[in-house]
C-alpha cells in the first residue's frame, strides 16, 4: 500500500512537509481583460495567492460499480488482479504481463525540472500520494446475476489464457441486485436483466444505501466510491418542482417519479452516504438536484461518459486544426461495435444520450478563433453508430474531416481506428477513481480566507478523461485535451508549491556565448579538426572572439529609443511605466 511518502521533495520557503499534509504557498497568476468603448482591449495581469492543503495518508478504498458485470467492470477486476499477483501469459505474438497502460495516473510522466543531463522525469502519480490500484476493493450491483468470471468470459475481452489463469479468483464475485426500469434502456436488454430490486423508488434507493454501508464495513474501507459503468439511459425530463433542487428530487423519488432514473437513484444514494459518485455513461444522471444535494452534503461527483477513443482523437485533432489557422467544416464520426453496449445503444432514444455527448466535444475549441468561424457558426458534426455483433469489442471508428485552407482550398483526413472498447475505458475508470480520491484529500484558501475549503462538489478537474464534462454551474467547458490535461498536472504541482509547465526555456534563447566545455561536447569535430590542421589554440581563439562581441550591447528597444513601449507594426503602446531593468 502507498504509505504517503514521496519520491521526490521541494527545497523552497514556500513548501512545508509534516507527517500528515503537505502545504504550499502558490502564487496564481491570470489575466483579465476589460473592453473599452471603442472596441480596444485592455489586459490587466493579476496575481493572487494561495494556499494548498494536501493531507499524505492514502486511504484503504472501495470501488463499488453499477453494471460490474458488463464488459468495464469484469475486465477492470480481472485487470487489477492480474497486475497485483503480476501474472503473464502466451499469445502467438510471445508473452505478455499485466500493465496499466492507458492509465495517465500510472504509465504517463510528468517533468518536474531540468537537472544536469536534460529535463527530469517522474510518474504522474508520484507528483502526490496516491491510490495503489492494485489496492482497491471492488464490488458492484448488475442487472444480470453472472459471476464475474462468467461475466468475464462473456466478454471476450481478455486473451482466454488469462482468464483461465484469472477464474479463480472471479468465481466467487456476484453482483449485488440492481435497479431495473426498463423505460430507461433499450427493450433488448431485458434477457438480462434476472437480478433485479424491487418495490419503491424510495425502497430501491435505500436498498442501494444498505449495500454501500455494508460493503464499507464488510472490508473496514475508509472511503467508498460509486461509479457508473452500466447501459446508457434515454435523457431524463428536467423540470422545476421534480428535480431542479435537492428537496424536490428527493420528494420526487418519495413520490416514484417516472421521470427518476436508475443512474440518478444511484447518484442520490451514494450522496446520502457521503461516498463520490461518477457518471462514466453519457446520460444527464446529474441533474440540477443532484447537484444542489452534493452542494449541501460536501460530496464530489463527476461526469459524463468515458473518453476513451474516438472522441479523445478528435478533442486533439480539432485542437490542433484549429490552432494551426485551420477552419474545419465537416466532421463525419461513424462507429459500429458488437458488445451489449453497441446492443443498448441501437435503440434511438439511448443513441440521442451518445449523441449529445459526443457532438459537443469542440463547441470550445470553434469559439475561441473568430478569425475562421463568426457568431454561432460550428462545422457540420455528424455521429453514426451500428451495432455489428460479430466485431464485439472490437470496436471500429471512422472519421472523416474536412477544412478549408489557404485560398480556397480543401483538406480532407480520414482516419481508422480499431480498437478493444473496454481495454480503453478500463484505465479510465481507474483514473477517475484515484484523482477524484486524491482530490477528497485537497484543500485550499485564499489570503482572504480564514478556514481550508475542498473544491466544488462539481469535480471538473476530471474533464480530461471524461466525453461532456460536468462543471460547476457557469463555469466554462473545456474539451481540449492538452488544457484537460495540463489542468491536472498544474493544479498537482501547484500542491507541491512548483509554478506551472510553462514551456519557454528562456535559458536556452538568450543570446549568450555557452561555456567552453558546453562548446566543445557540443562540436567535438572541431578539436580533431584543428589538431589535424596544427591549430591546436584556434578553438579558444575563436571563443574569445565570440564571447568579446557578444559583451557589447544588443538592441532590444524595438525601435523607440529610451521609451518605455512597444511597436507591433500598429500599435505604439506607452503605459509610462518604468522597469527596474
Amino acid at each position: 500500500m502507498n504509505s504517503g511518502k514521496s519520491s521526490f521533495y521541494v527545497q523552497s520557503p514556500n513548501v512545508e512537509y509534516t507527517e500528515d499534509c503537505i502545504y504550499s504557498k502558490f502564487n496564481y497568476q491570470t489575466s483579465k481583460v476589460e473592453e473599452n468603448a471603442d472596441g480596444s482591449l485592455v489586459v490587466k495581469p493579476v496575481d493572487s495567492t494561495y494556499y494548498f492543503r494536501t493531507q499524505r495518508h492514502v486511504p484503504k478504498l472501495g470501488v463499488m460499480m453499477v453494471g460490474w458485470g458488463g464488459n468495464n467492470g469484469s475486465t477492470i477486476t480481472a485487470s487489477v488482479i492480474a497486475n497485483k499477483l503480476g501474472i503473464t501469459w502466451n499469445t502467438k505474438n510471445g508473452l505478455k504481463k499485466a500493465n496499466y497502460y492507458g492509465s495517465i495516473t500510472q504509465s504517463s510522466t510528468v517533468c518536474l525540472g531540468t537537472g544536469t543531463n536534460g529535463d527530469v522525469y517522474v510518474p504522474l502519480k508520484n507528483l502526490l500520494p496516491m491510490v495503489d490500484p492494485n489496492d482497491v476493493i471492488f464490488d458492484g450491483w448488475d442487472i444480470s446475476s453472472a459471476s464475474i468470471a462468467d461475466a468475464m468470459e462473456r466478454a471476450e475481452v481478455l486473451d482466454v489464457n488469462l482468464q483461465k489463469q484469472l477464474r479463480p479468483y472471479l468465481e466467487d464475485m456476484h453482483p449485488r441486485p440492481s435497479i431495473y426500469f426498463p423505460d430507461f434502456i433499450a427493450a433488448n436488454q431485458v434477457e438480462r436483466a434476472d437480478n433485479v430490486l424491487t418495490g419503491s423508488h424510495w425502497d430501491q434507493m435505500n436498498a442501494i444505501r444498505s449495500d454501500i454501508k455494508d460493503f464499507r464495513n464488510k472490508h473496514n474501507l475508509d472511503k467508498v466510491i460509486v461509479l457508473w459503468t452500466a447501459n446508457t439511459e434515454r435523457f431524463s425530463d428536467v423540470r422545476v418542482g421534480l428535480n431542479d433542487t435537492a428537496d424536490n428530487l428527493l420528494q420526487s423519488i418519495k413520490r416514484n417519479e417516472s421521470e427518476i432514473s436508475p443512474s440518478t437513484l444511484f447518484a442520490v444514494a451514494s450522496i446520502l452516504e457521503e461516498c463520490c459518485f461518477l457518471n462514466g455513461s453519457p446520460q444527464n444522471t446529474l441533474v440540477p438536484g443532484v447537484v444542489d444535494l452534493a452542494c449541501q452534503k460536501k460530496v464530489f461527483i463527476g461526469g459524463d461518459d468515458f473518453k476513451s477513443g474516438q472522441t479523445k482523437v478528435k478533442s486533439v485533432l480539432v485542437d490542433f486544426l484549429v490552432n494551426a489557422g485551420i477552419k474545419p467544416t465537416s466532421i463525419v464520426s461513424y462507429n459500429h461495435l458488437g458488445n451489449n453496449d453497441g446492443k443498448n445503444l441501437s435503440a434511438p432514444k439511448q443513441f440521442k444520450s451518445k449523441e449529445i455527448s459526443k457532438s459537443n466535444v469542440v463547441d470550445d475549441m470553434v469559439a475561441s478563433n473568430q478569425i475562421l468561424y463568426e457568431k454561432d457558426e460550428k462545422p457540420d458534426h455528424t455521429i453514426v453508430i451500428k451495432y455489428v455483433p460479430y466485431v464485439k469489442d472490437s470496436k471500429r471508428a471512422l472519421d472523416e474531416y474536412t477544412s478549408e485552407i489557404f485560398m480556397g482550398g480543401h483538406n480532407t483526413l480520414v482516419i481508422h481506428n480499431t480498437c478493444e472498447d473496454s481495454l480503453l475505458a478500463s484505465p479510465i475508470i481507474l483514473d477517475l477513481v484515484i484523482l477524484s480520491e486524491v482530490c477528497q484529500r485537497i484543500s485550499l484558501k485564499t489570503e482572504t480566507s480564514a478556514e481550508y475549503e475542498s473544491f466544488h462538489s462539481v469535480l471538473s478537474i476530471l474533464s480530461y478523461l471524461l466525453k461532456a464534462p460536468a462543471v460547476p454551474p457557469g463555469t466554462p467547458v473545456v474539451n481540449a485535451l492538452f488544457k484537460q490535461r495540463a489542468c491536472i498536472e498544474n493544479i498537482f504541482r501547484a500542491c507541491v508549491g512548483l509554478a506551472p509547465q510553462n514551456h519557454m526555456s528562456l535559458e536556452h534563447k538568450r543570446a549568450c556565448v555557452p561555456d567552453r566545455n558546453v562548446l566543445l561536447a557540443e562540436y567535438p569535430w572541431l578539436i580533431e579538426s584543428d589538431y589535424q590542421n596544427g591549430h591546436q589554440n584556434s578553438i579558444d581563439e575563436h571563443y574569445k572572439k565570440v564571447k568579446a562581441v557578444s559583451n557589447g550591447h544588443f538592441n532590444t528597444s524595438n525601435g523607440i529609443e529610451g521609451s518605455n513601449g512597444i511597436t507591433n507594426g500598429r500599435h505604439h503602446v506607452m503605459n509610462g511605466n518604468h522597469l527596474d531593468r
